[in-house]
């Protein structure tokens, strides 16, 4: 309950000055909607946000896979090869350097107007970073005796990588999901804002507010909001079902 109380307790508190504000205020729903205006409108359009949220929540997912798998292979190249890692970190570093709105319309040029593509190459490439980084990170903290003892054992690169320095690096990787997890709807919906395919929440919010819909504008930014925490909430679940206690070095080895 010390966990997951105080967070509650907290949303509904704000919810509630929220509540007050808008109604006692008076403010107008182009500034800030009401939450009970914006429930109504989840509510009414339930069916619509969540065939919205499974689009962009497919685009989300596919995109994380890609950027975790390429992430991960590239951090561990990177740890093995010096020339790899001179050539791939400072490409990390740009890519995210990038800016998601300058990102999606060149993609969106680049493709049909029909296709999830490029959404899915922009959540790949957002979501590479942080995890290139943080694997790297945690590949790179291995102390050394560790290593020393493998090639005692005449253990080749890959076995060292695979038995010492993957599990050793588990907790900088699953830091780097957890960061990725949100990022990637985040990058999946702002892609939506800037044409192609009209079936997403990013599609479906600025279609809102450009009706002056902005109650179920909100609505729909809350469906994003719920995937990102469906999506973070499976990154924390899979962190947990990974922990495992320690073995022997030898059996690992085995």
């Amino acid at each position: 309950m010390r966990t997951w109380l105080p967070p509650i307790v907290v949303g509904l508190v704000v919810l509630a000055l929220w509540q007050l504000l808008t109604v006692v205020a008076g403010v107008p729903s182009f500034l800030l909607p009401a939450p009970s205006a914006i429930a109504a409108q989840f509510g009414e359009n339930a069916g619509r946000i969540l065939d919205a949220s499974l689009a962009t929540g497919t685009n989300a997912l596919i995109g994380f896979v890609a950027g975790t798998v390429l992430g991960l292979a590239a951090a561990v190249l990177a740890v093995r090869f010096g020339v790899i890692d001179g050539l791939l970190t400072p490409l990390a570093a740009a890519a995210a350097a990038v800016p998601i709105v300058a990102l999606a319309p060149l993609l969106n040029s680049m493709y049909s107007t029909t296709t999830e593509t490029p959404r899915r190459l922009v959540v790949t490439i957002v979501v590479f970073f942080p995890v290139f980084v943080s694997t790297a990170r945690g590949l790179r903290q291995v102390p050394k005796v560790q290593g020393d003892l493998m090639r005692s054992y005449a253990a080749s690169g890959w076995q060292i990588t695979r038995a010492v320095r993957l599990p050793a690096a588990l907790p900088h990787l699953f830091t780097g999901l957890r960061i990725a997890a949100p990022g990637a709807v985040i990058a999946a919906v702002i892609a939506e804002y800037f044409g192609g395919l009209q079936n997403g929440l990013g599609s479906r919010i600025t279609s809102a507010a450009a009706n002056t819909a902005y109650p179920r504008a909100w609505a729909y930014v809350a469906g994003a909001m719920c995937v990102g925490l469906v999506f973070l909430a499976a990154v924390l679940l899979l962190e947990q079902l990974t922990r495992r206690p320690r073995t022997p070095l030898l059996s690992t080895i085995r």
